[in-house]
């Protein structure tokens, strides 16, 4: 199958992509988290901080802080045990336990690592993994690699004043086992809800942070220690105590290494871990769509200009709020996916306003597409199914963020169409008041970026179902982000194809009720 049915198919006709025999070998299922064998680890402080409500004066910081700043960005957060879903598989018993953290995934299966490049003063500078299980660091190479990892990234970052370099990877077999070739729409949107809530995090922290999604892969990997055919880097993140100097362009073109030159100057480390799986499947279009994502050269990198939506239609404008104020440690605590949990309940104009304005406003980022920090068009926006909404009727609309307003697109209630559209049906949304969906480009940029336009986009969707996830839960609700649904019928319903665009992942926000579950905070 070649890369443009591949993600046609991945994106508008999900049976196409996987065998329909598929058996998920749940005996045989991988750990959801990557653990090395036999290298040196440094222990991380298990005394986090209970609150994150103000944010922190920019400092340098130690390795305590830098153990608080990945517990709240991927750490265990806490144990639950409930009852599987009546139907589910995964558990011949019924009984489910699982080890929750500060951000959703596809089927709990957290495809992504984190690695660090850290330069701290009580710490060997060097490449570590983070040990999520044990809340540590294993260090896999020593050294300081400033000028590697400057390269890498084309010089547009001044590597050498930045404390730490986030290195946010996927690794393909995690939920490959489970979702076959469809694993590789959910990897790139749960690498941005790791982003946004990294981003999220460094702002409790007083760090400055920006995301690179253009970089010579090879090269990073090579780094890492990581076999292509197995794990890769998805974004890369550097974190300094002040903003840092971000260039368009710092190189020239003849001073721009490529991925091989740079793999020539450290050597290779192939370090043992285990992922659990006694029998690992081969995933070639995985393989083969990451290969055709890849970037060799920095002569590769692009920027982008994005255009903004221009939808005719009612314009209802929103009532002026202020930015929600909230314990980032307590909403991780409390989030979480609601399926059957949702109950009806009416929501105010100053909640919806509050919700779309906080989820909006938060995203806005650092990056290399678009060099920017001020407000700029989003590659990725929201539109939204209203029901029960006081004084707005029922209908399909769009958020014009600059404009704080909805657009009426197509007005009636639409909730059984969108129920139709969700053949697992493991939500009700005639309980559900709000149905977003965050919609991008229909073509993810590909004349620009490639095919590593697709993943980009699927990350930065991730990055904005964070931030919606992390405002609904300060607002007193929950939502569920769904990969589930009829994404040509969404699409109609907002009639995007006038504007090229498709939706991305649906998310229904709502209230909800107690579930019956045990749960524990993992921290003391």
């Amino acid at each position: 199958m070649n890369p443009d049915t591949f993600l046609h198919n991945l994106h508008f006709d999900i049976d196409q992509i996987s065998p329909p025999d598929w058996e998920v070998d749940w005996d045989d299922a991988p750990l959801a988290y990557k653990l090395y064998r036999g290298l040196p680890v440094v222990p991380l402080s298990l005394e986090v901080p209970l609150s994150l409500e103000e944010c922190e004066a920019p400092a340098n910081p130690d390795l305590r802080r830098i153990g608080h700043f990945l517990w709240y960005t991927f750490g265990l957060n806490q144990f639950s045990q409930s009852v599987s879903p009546m139907g589910s598989n995964e558990e011949a018993d019924g009984f489910m336990q699982s080890l929750r953290r500060s951000v959703p995934s596809g089927g709990a299966l957290y495809p992504n690592e984190l690695y660090m490049f850290l330069k701290l003063d009580d710490l060997p500078e060097g490449i570590y993994h983070y040990d999520v299980l044990h809340h540590r660091l294993v260090l896999l190479r020593k050294g300081n690699f400033d000028s590697y990892i400057a390269h890498a990234l084309g010089n547009r970052c001044d590597v050498s004043s930045c404390f730490g370099t986030v290195f946010v990877t996927t690794m393909f077999w995690k939920n490959y086992f489970k979702y076959n070739n469809f694993a590789y729409r959910l990897q790139g949107l749960d690498a941005g809800v790791v982003i946004g809530q990294l981003l999220e995090v460094t702002k409790r922290f007083g760090f400055a942070a920006g995301v690179y999604f253009q970089f010579l892969d090879r090269a990073l990997n090579h780094l890492l220690g990581l076999s292509d055919q197995e794990e890769s880097v998805y974004a890369v993140i550097p974190l300094s105590v002040e903003p840092t100097s971000w260039f368009a362009n710092r190189s020239s073109r003849d001073e721009m290494a490529t991925a091989s030159d740079l793999c020539q100057e450290v050597t290779s480390i192939d370090n043992n871990y285990c992922v659990r799986s006694i029998k690992v499947k081969e995933f070639p279009i995985l393989t083969s769509i990451n290969k055709a994502s890849m970037q060799e050269s920095a002569k590769s990198f692009r920027q982008i200009i994005t255009q903004e939506s221009n939808y005719e239609g009612r314009h209802l404008t929103l009532p002026p709020v202020k930015r929600i104020s909230y314990d980032l440690a307590a909403v991780c605590r409390e989030r979480f996916s609601p399926d059957m949990d949702f109950v009806s309940g009416k929501v105010s104009q100053e909640q919806l306003a509050a919700l779309l304005q906080e989820a909006t406003e938060s995203y806005l980022y650092r990056n290399d597409l678009d060099m920017a920090l001020e407000k700029r068009a989003s590659r990725v926006t929201l539109y939204v199914c209203l029901n029960n909404v006081e004084g707005i009727p029922d209908g399909a609309y769009y958020y014009d963020s600059d404009a704080h307003s909805l657009r009426e697109l197509n007005p009636g209630d639409h909730r059984l169409a969108l129920q139709y559209g969700m053949p697992a049906g493991n939500v009700n949304l005639y309980q559900v008041p709000l149905c977003f969906h965050v919609a991008g480009d229909k073509d993810f940029y590909r004349t620009t970026l490639g095919y590593r336009g697709y993943r980009i986009q699927q990350m930065e969707a991730g990055m904005l179902v964070q931030r919606l996830l992390l405002a609904a839960t300060a607002l007193g609700m929950c939502g569920h982000p769904l990969l589930g649904f009829d994404v040509k019928l969404c699409d109609d319903i907002y009639r995007m194809d006038t504007q090229g665009k498709t939706s991305l992942i649906q998310i229904p926000i709502g209230f909800y009720r107690a579930r019956p579950w045990l749960r524990g905070n993992l921290i003391s």
